[in-house]
């Protein structure tokens, strides 16, 4: 199981996510601080879901996704930010599996990635 990772650039959102996600025996392979960290460590640890912050230096969410997607089909994307704009999720949608406002993750994060990690096991799409 290749598990989570989980992308911010805020350190306490990171510990915050991994928390939320341990506490529900979810496996987070790893962290980055910005889009650009992601993609590199996409590439070396394949993980099955990538739980991305569209807002960062270096290289945005949005770019991060886009080179995600291009190189490594298989991983998932859950993008997650503070703004709640229904027209940007819906513009984001071919980049991203899920969209969450981080207002939300602490009731929808969890049965979004169980649902996700279910379709990954069944080999089909979301």
């Amino acid at each position: 199981m290749s598990g989570i990772l989980v992308v911010d650039d805020h350190p306490t959102a990171r510990r915050a996510i991994r928390s939320l996600l341990a506490q529900h025996h979810i496996y987070v392979c790893g962290e980055a601080m910005d889009g650009e960290e992601a993609v590199e460590t996409v590439w070396k640890l394949r993980p099955e879901i990538v739980l991305l912050d569209i807002n960062m230096p270096v290289m945005n969410g949005v770019q991060a996704a886009y080179e995600i997607r291009r190189s490594v089909q298989s991983t998932k994307v859950i993008f997650f930010t503070i703004h709640d704009a229904p027209e940007t999720a819906a513009a984001l949608r071919p980049l991203a599996d899920e969209f969450l406002t981080k207002s939300a993750v602490g009731t929808k994060l969890i049965p979004v990635v169980k649902r996700l990690l279910q379709t990954q096991s069944r080999g089909g799409e979301a």
